[in-house]
């Protein structure tokens, strides 16, 4: 066993799964991964099961029934790792817009360079490193991650990055019967939670690519819930921790 996992959620990704699967298990640095489905009508969790027969090691599936959120997959995912002896849980998507050879660099930071969290970045140094998006949404994004610095003064770049390496200890402490959110302000949730309980974090830069297969998962709810969840944040009482 792998003392990384990478959590992968996913729904209706049968067109990506398999690929960002044998990538990620052909790193120089071994992963586990662990795929969270959400009862994909599509074929992705037969995909991943014939996976398994493969790498029965390495390659995990849990199901669970219609679409529960991203941020209780991730949960469901962490609550999982924490009962194994993984020392370095990930988050990734499915669909290669996080590249997987960073996971590497990302593990680096946390293992070697002695952070609590590293935070695969699209914006460090008010760089934009985002492809084939339209510029509206590189926008969105890009004022979404400044809107979170301003008003929680947490010094992330990309507050709402989706892809993240966690340390052990990071999620022993984090209570998560008091995350709130579950679509991209969860995101945003468990970074400012780390940061104030005091962890340190560390972003490291990548260029992010927007889905060639499948269908993006983002909506305008999803962009409220992460809106109105920040000023959630800035008014909780922290003293619960």
């Amino acid at each position: 066993m792998s003392d990384s996992l990478v959590i992968i959620p996913t729904y209706n990704e049968k067109e990506n799964i398999e690929n960002i699967i044998r990538y990620t298990l052909k790193l120089k640095k071994e992963f586990d991964i662990l795929i969270i489905d959400d009862g994909s009508p599509d074929e992705t969790a037969d995909i991943v099961k014939k996976l398994i027969k493969e790498f029965p090691q390495r390659l995990f599936l849990e199901q669970r029934q219609g679409k529960l959120g991203l941020g209780t997959a991730y949960i469901h995912g962490f609550r999982w790792a924490l009962n194994r002896d993984y020392q370095y849980v990930f988050e990734m998507d499915a669909d290669f817009s996080h590249p997987p050879k960073k996971l590497i660099e990302m593990y680096n930071a946390c293992a070697k360079g002695g952070n609590d969290l590293a935070v695969g970045s699209r914006y460090l140094d008010g760089k934009i490193s985002v492809v084939n998006w339209p510029i509206g949404r590189v926008i969105m994004s890009y004022y979404a991650s400044w809107f979170v610095r301003l008003v929680l003064g947490v010094k992330i770049c990309d507050a709402t990055a989706g892809f993240v390496c966690y340390s052990r200890k990071v999620l022993e402490r984090i209570d998560f019967n008091k995350i709130q959110f579950v679509g991209y302000a969860f995101q945003i949730e468990m970074k400012y939670t780390a940061y104030k309980l005091g962890f340190k974090i560390q972003e490291v830069p990548i260029v992010f690519t927007d889905r060639v297969l499948g269908q993006s998962k983002m909506s305008m709810k999803i962009f409220k819930e992460a809106f109105f969840g920040v000023f959630k944040l800035k008014f909780r009482n922290w003293k619960q921790y």
